[in-house]
């Protein structure tokens, strides 16, 4: 009986470390740039679009802005992605929960 209060002293215990580091997440940010700096978006940790800017030439040409917008945007989630990973495991241990990254969203 005392194993398992202990045991479950330790997940409340990592529930709330895991609230934590969400709430964390919502504040760090992470910037992705495409066409060589042309397009640049910031995404915070919890996936959250942030701030978009686009550099004059890239409004030329609509087709490659917007191709360079979707690989700036798809960079910055794999980034946030990787940074929520991380941020987490260092709670969990690298234990494979489910639901927690790379299953958090």
């Amino acid at each position: 009986m005392a194993n398992m209060q202990k045991a479950f002293k330790q997940i409340q215990k990592m529930q709330a470390e895991m609230e934590r580091v969400q709430n964390e997440l919502g504040e760090k940010t992470v910037t992705a740039t495409s066409g060589g700096g042309v397009v640049s978006v910031e995404i915070s940790g919890t996936l959250e679009l942030k701030k978009v800017e686009i550099q004059p030439e890239a409004m030329e040409d609509q087709e490659m802005l917007e191709d360079l917008l979707v690989a700036a945007v798809n960079e910055a989630i794999r980034q946030a992605q990787e940074l929520s990973t991380s941020e987490m495991e260092k709670v969990t241990g690298n234990l494979k929960i489910p639901g927690l990254p790379g299953g958090l969203f």
